[in-house]
């Protein structure tokens, strides 16, 4: 490699549509301006709410409105701004809290439960929310259209009873160890607006935000729930999404006080605005995401698991985290994460990198043609993967192309599991009870994968785990190492790591706060 990844969070001040972020900001907006950069250095980690402002964020790619009930690019925020679920899990553990519903009472068998909700919510059209709603809610994300990660739990939901407004049963197929990662993850919709909601014509929820405009490609625009059901909450007025979509430029409007958060500066980057007056990093502790290698096995040359063995043996996992995440995150051979109940030290690492042992795989095998690998360019720490991955496999005698990919088309392509060779991306859900990631995640769904990898032993793996009474145990642990068994054997995907995602903010942004999903928790956020 000609670039080190330094070199490549640096392309371009601004390309694209980060022109119109500039005039949305003023003309002057990432010029240097003295007193914006004062401004940003006020307030300390003891400062007392203050009411009213503006927050301002900057992402890097726009929202996909069809995509709102998916994990994907810029949806979290929106979510998490303007949605509410039944139960919210804490960052380090699976125990659920009551957000919209009060309680719950799971039957001994495992095939039922009964929540009592809120009785003072309303939408922000003002409708009162009910049990009806729920019902709504879970059956719309079942609907396969909205492509929702954990449609196959919610369709395991077999009978709904809401005919008491603040009192909901769930009648489940079977007990599901990640009942509760589904009653976290589903917003509660509104019925009225939901043709428009896949549109962005009206996104409509109970949060304490309201969404209020939309520019495509330039800014998303959001105002104060003054009918929010936490008293006196939220303190922010309003809130501004705009799309930055490089690095760089993300950066100097931080510096510059034009936003107050930013999703997407650099690793390296915030090494450095860690240690400088005025700025903190936010590591987003238990919403933790991997990096993988996907292939697509269906391809006649990736079919072959040796070579994926080869490919396995080949990645230098150490050095992508060192140099690419700059040590925000650890090597991994499984998706699991440490804090996960399924995480298995020993299971970990058996593709460490070994060259000699790669080359010696690939001399069994015919020399592979040229394969494609594709990576999404929304996020510089792709394309600096995959510039080494591909290093690696030339070392030991896989040749392969870059493909860089904008957001939009990446997204269409993993969901629609059209990538011709290999690809390089994350996926999330690991964080959660892990049987969701087998039964849910795109990449990893053992009925229908990104990768178009069958097998009947993996499909029963992901179901005798997912179909568990509890998500603990001895019986919960014996299903995941099964599980990670079949992931191990198969390298359909082959992990890089774990790495912690990061939000760049100034320090007058106080009470900042995140779910599993990275989804914005702003009830609390003030600006000092």
């Amino acid at each position: 490699m000609n670039s080190s990844p330094g070199d490549l969070h640096r392309r371009n001040f601004l390309r694209g549509s980060a022109v119109a972020a500039l005039a949305i900001f003023g003309g002057g907006a990432l010029a240097a301006c003295t007193s914006a950069v004062s401004q940003q250095r006020g307030g300390d980690d003891n400062a007392q709410p203050v009411r009213g402002g503006t927050l301002k964020y900057g992402v890097l790619v726009d929202l996909v409105p069809a995509n709102l009930l998916t994990n994907t690019g810029t949806t979290p925020y929106v979510v998490g701004l303007v949605f509410e679920t039944l139960v919210r899990y804490p960052h380090d553990k699976f125990e659920p809290q009551p957000l919209l519903a009060k309680s719950w009472t799971v039957a001994p068998d495992g095939k039922s439960i009964t929540l009592d909700l809120r009785d003072d919510v309303k939408f922000h059209s003002g409708r009162p929310f009910t049990s009806k709603d729920v019902e709504f809610s879970l059956r719309t994300y079942a609907d396969p259209k909205w492509s929702g990660q954990l449609k196959s739990t919610a369709a395991a939901i077999t009978g709904i009873d809401s005919s008491d407004p603040h009192r909901v049963t769930l009648t489940l197929a079977h007990p599901l160890s990640n009942l509760f990662d589904l009653l976290d993850t589903v917003p509660i919709l509104d019925s009225e607006s939901i043709d428009q909601l896949g549109t962005g014509e009206k996104i409509v929820g109970t949060g304490p935000f309201r969404f209020t405009q939309r520019i495509p490609n330039q800014q998303l625009v959001f105002e104060k729930n003054p009918n929010y059901w936490v008293p006196d909450r939220p303190y922010l007025d309003r809130v501004e999404i705009t799309i930055i979509p490089d690095n760089q430029a993300q950066l100097n409007a931080l510096k510059t006080g034009q936003i107050h958060l930013a999703d997407g500066v650099t690793y390296r980057d915030n090494e450095n605005l860690a240690k400088t007056d005025g700025y903190r990093v936010i590591t987003y502790e238990g919403a933790e995401i991997e990096i993988y290698v996907g292939a697509n096995v269906a391809d006649p040359v990736l079919s072959d698991v040796r070579l994926r063995q080869a490919i396995a043996y080949a990645v230098d996992r150490e050095r992508i985290i060192a140099e690419v995440f700059r040590g925000a995150g650890y090597a991994a051979n499984l998706p699991w994460p440490k804090n996960s109940p399924a995480f298995d030290a020993a299971r970990n690492t058996r593709y460490s990198r070994d060259v000699a042992k790669a080359k010696q795989i690939l001399a069994q095998l015919p020399k592979p043609p040229k394969i494609p690998l594709t990576y999404n360019t929304a996020l510089s720490a792709y394309e600096a993967t995959a510039q080494i991955v591909q290093a690696n496999l030339a070392e030991v005698g896989i040749e392969v192309e870059l493909t860089p990919t904008d957001n939009a088309t990446f997204v269409k392509q993993l969901i629609g599991a059209q990538f011709p060779g290999l690809w390089i991306t994350d996926h999330s859900w690991a964080q959660f009870v892990p049987s969701t990631l087998t039964v849910s995640a795109y990449p990893f769904n053992a009925r229908k994968n990104a990768s178009h990898f069958e097998s009947p032993a993996y499909v029963a793996a992901a179901d005798a785990a997912w179909q568990l009474p509890q998500s603990t145990g001895p019986d919960a642990i014996r299903a995941y190492q099964a599980l990670s068994d079949q992931l191990l054997d198969s390298l359909f995907l082959i992990e890089i790591g774990v790495r912690y995602s990061q939000g760049s903010a100034s320090r007058k942004l106080h009470g900042f706060n995140w779910t599993k999903r990275r989804e914005l928790a702003l009830t609390e956020a003030f600006l000092a």
